[in-house]
This record gives C-alpha cells, structure tokens and sequence, in this order.
C-alpha cells in the first residue's frame, strides 16, 4: 500500500510588499541565502527520501516515518519562510534557485542565482525564466 503523496511547499512568496534588488544588495544577501537554500535543498532531498521509506515501509514503521516526513516538512516551509521575509522568490527546491526582483529601465526583472554559484551574474524577464538567463553585464550595456 502506497503511502500519503508528499507535498511540497509551494515555492511562491506570501503577499508582501515586493522588495526590488540592485545586483549589489542581492549579493550582499547571499551569504545568510545561501545557508538556507542549502538547508532547503537538504531538507527537500531527506523529505523525498522519506517518502520512498514511507511507500516501502511496514504498517509499524509507517508512523515513525510520517512523523519525520512532517517534522522535514515544517522545517521546509520555516527555510521557505525565511527566503520570503529577506525578499527572494524560491524558484526550484532540488536546485536551490532563486530570483530577487531587480528594475531595469523602470521594469521589474528577476535577478537570478543557483547554489554553487559564487554571486548573481544573470538575470532574465519575468515570464522567462531559468532558460532565458542572460549574464548582468547585459543591464549596464543596455542603459
């Protein structure tokens, strides 16, 4: 017997005002951002491990491990939680993606960051996305 689906927190910001970013401040938020997204992407890998467990688990062992799988899921949306009050967006759990909201010629576009990588070097349109990245030197040749 299958266990419960597992559910991800959705990865969209709660309403608040929205924060716009230079590339400057976006890189001074990245060392506290990426601890948490690291602890996000963590988080995130032990949840879906959980679920393999709970789908494969005995009826004795299923409660042990849905507790976990809830404990793992609350400690997610706390890392989720955070993100949004320092005022990035989580775009992807497994690979710890993030847009800031930034401004260039008086429109919002997103800033964007993976971890691994040392600063934010691209940005994108909004309705873009990961796909359409292009590197921030672009902005200033634009102006």
């Amino acid at each position: 017997m299958a266990g419960p689906q597992f559910l991800t927190p959705k990865p969209v910001s709660a309403p608040r005002a929205q924060r716009r970013f230079t590339v400057d401040q976006a890189n001074k938020t990245l060392p506290l951002v990426r601890r948490v997204v690291a602890d996000i992407v963590r988080t995130h890998e032990e949840i879906s491990g959980l679920q393999q467990q709970l789908e494969l688990a005995k009826a004795a062992q299923q409660k042990v491990i849905q507790d976990r799988l809830q404990n793992n899921l609350a400690h997610l949306q706390d890392y989720v939680d955070e993100l949004t009050e320092i005022g990035c967006d989580l775009k992807d759990y497994r690979l710890g993606l993030i847009d800031f909201t930034g401004q260039h010629r008086g429109r919002d576009i997103s800033l964007c960051w993976k971890l691994g990588e040392e600063s934010v070097e691209y940005w994108h349109e909004l309705n873009a996305g990961f796909s359409g990245r292009q590197p921030v030197s672009q902005l200033h040749e634009k102006d």
